[in-house]
């Protein structure tokens, strides 16, 4: 009985030896590896979809217009170093890798872009070894990577200047300290990528494909890089960097400008001439129309003015503040957090709808600022008195209609109400705006943000753009009636009357066309900065301090109804903010001069 019993023991402990070493050779659950990965091309596209996500959107609770003049993030949330430029090579604030919030900032940082170079140098190094059925898969996500590259690289030059060029990835025993390529070499290289990826790329696809890119959006950022790199701020020899030895990393040292303005026309004539996109609606037939045909460009999944987009849907889970812009940006009347609020220089910046500049001095415009202003002012902002979505419940007694009250009601006997949407809010007095405006582009209003996701798409580039784009380069090069026919294009489809200035004050008010078609789309950090216009950019935020007359009668939940007169406006400083011109590029974080001794800080720090 004994031997029975140790055979059986014996037999337990081989198999049980057995089971652990099985064990420990089980593949994981949750991953791939790396050898499976390079088998299938199945894989290799989920490889390449992972790349994409280094490529950030613009509808993080932390958006880009509040780093510029077009908004103010109204929880601060360390923006407020970026506004008043006390960035350092220690403290990237909201640009650093680590910061708590902020994803929109957090993936432009240098450590963070580098980490997705590597997985689209990896695709190189190893897609030719991929046994692919179909030929024109491979080529297809070669155009991807070199699209998603040059982007990348896009991304890191706009904010360091020249940064080091890197296609292999590194090993163990590599030598990491790699020298900054100059601003011009990562302007070749950009350009020879999307030279690349519009060689192997379709011009659309269909169905689950959509938000891929394509030959017009590998295109269409090349207008913008090449856009870029023949603006001021690449093309002075670094005269703002007084004393700095490596001007050939933050722009170009020699060569022909006027040959780049001609690069940059002939990019964006190329997007124009494949005949693929157009302005969405371009002949309104009123000044509403207008409105609302600028106002759903943002509001559909697809028009023929997207070129290059970002895809959601209501399942998109990127914590608490990575995607859902319509309850980040309502007014905090309708329970909305009021994140990203216009200041009044944004505000002021809308035209008359007769092409004149608005002017608090005028004393008509002053006593109804929000009337007979451009199109697209009614489509992007919401001010006091803007019909906006039903009330939530606990408001709908107090205002059944759904109107914007940024203002505050005053009694004779000195009681002042505050309205619904304001920073003492009877509702929620902790995310009202500072600045007494409130975003509305890109904002679906049928749906309760509160409770529920909108899934519109984030429009990374769209044919405004390019159009843009091509009128810029046509002034850059003296073309001056060729750029204001393609300006008024644009003009013409938001109801707003043609532009005739010449000169300086032609480049003004292209300016200014471009600030307000393109408001809130991640152009306005990067226009102020190329155009050396950021110290007036960057002056005290302002906002507005409305007060109407009530009867003495009035209470909490009539005063709207005994309201007596016209309201009285009166400008106030929203946010303290400040320019340092060091701050035309990031700084290179001292942890990796640190760790590389051949990089060259930026100027100025």
């Amino acid at each position: 009985m004994k031997r029975v019993y140790y055979i059986l023991v014996a037999a337990v402990l081989i198999g049980a030896a057995s089971c652990k070493k099985d064990f420990m050779n089980l593949q994981p659950l949750d991953k791939f590896s790396d050898v499976a990965v390079w088998k299938d091309p199945s894989l290799v596209q989920t490889f390449v979809n992972n790349i994409y996500l280094g490529i950030p959107h613009g509808f993080s609770n932390i958006m880009m217009s509040s780093m510029v003049d077009e908004t103010s993030y109204n929880a601060d949330f360390g923006s407020s170093n970026v506004t008043k430029s006390l960035i350092t090579p220690s403290d990237l604030s909201i640009f650093d890798a680590g910061f708590w919030t902020a994803n929109r900032q957090r993936l432009m940082n240098w450590s963070m872009v580098y980490q997705f170079v590597r997985q689209a140098n990896i695709f190189f190094e190893r897609i030719d070894g991929v046994p692919f059925d179909n030929p024109a898969d491979k080529d297809r996500m070669k155009g991807e990577v070199h699209f998603l590259r040059a982007y990348l690289y896009h991304d890191l030059v706009s904010m360091y200047g020249g940064v080091p060029i890197i296609t292999k990835t590194f090993g163990l025993n590599d030598d990491f300290n790699v020298p900054r390529n100059t601003y011009e070499e990562c302007i070749n290289f950009i350009v020879s990528d999307l030279d690349s990826a519009a060689s192997l790329l379709p011009l659309s696809y269909d169905g689950v494909n959509k938000g891929r890119a394509t030959k017009g959006a590998a295109l269409a950022l090349k207008s913008r890089v090449l856009l870029y790199a023949a603006s001021d701020l690449y093309n002075n020899n670094g005269a703002w960097a007084s004393g700095y030895a490596n001007k050939e990393l933050i722009g170009y040292t020699g060569g022909d400008r006027t040959a780049r303005w001609q690069a940059a026309k002939d990019a964006a004539k190329a997007v124009i001439d494949l005949g693929q996109y157009s302005l969405y609606m371009p002949n309104p037939a009123s000044t509403d129309e207008a409105t609302k045909n600028y106002s759903n460009i943002f509001l559909s999944r697809d028009n023929p003015e997207d070129i290059y987009l970002h895809y959601f849907t209501v399942k998109i889970d990127e914590n608490w503040d990575g995607y859902n812009p319509g309850l980040y940006n309502n007014p905090n009347g309708w329970h909305g957090w009021g994140s990203n609020t216009p200041i009044g220089q944004m505000v002021d910046a809308y035209e008359m709808k007769d092409g004149t500049k608005f002017s608090w001095t005028n004393p008509a415009e002053g006593a109804a600022p929000y009337q007979n202003r451009d199109p697209r002012f009614y489509a992007s902002i919401n001010y006091d008195g803007a019909k906006w979505r039903p009330r939530p419940v606990d408001a709908a007694a107090i205002d059944p209609v759904g109107i914007v009250q940024a203002g505050y009601y005053n009694k004779p006997d000195g009681t002042v109400i505050p309205g619904l949407d304001t920073r003492n809010s009877p509702l929620e007095d902790w995310n009202g705006s500072y600045t007494g405006y409130y975003m509305r582009k890109f904002i679906d209003p049928s749906i309760n943000a509160q409770y529920d996701k909108q899934d519109l798409p984030w429009r990374y580039i769209r044919y405004s753009e390019i159009i843009l784009n091509y009128a810029e380069a046509c002034i850059g090069l003296g073309q001056e009636d060729e750029a204001k026919t393609y300006i008024n294009m644009i003009r013409k489809r938001a109801a707003m009357p043609d532009i005739t200035d010449a000169g300086q004050a032609l480049v003004d008010r292209y300016r200014n066309e471009r600030r307000i078609e393109l408001a809130f789309e991640d152009q306005r950090y990067f226009d102020v900065r190329r155009w050396m216009i950021a110290p007036d950019a960057y002056q005290n935020a302002k906002g507005v301090r409305i007060d109407y007359k009530v009867d003495a009668s009035a209470t909490k939940s009539d005063y709207t109804s005994k309201v007596i007169g016209a309201p009285t406006y009166s400008i106030i400083n929203a946010q303290d903010r400040a320019w340092d011109p060091r701050f035309y590029f990031l700084p290179i974080k001292l942890d990796e001069i640190n760790r590389n001794n051949k990089l060259v800080q930026n100027p100025l720090y």
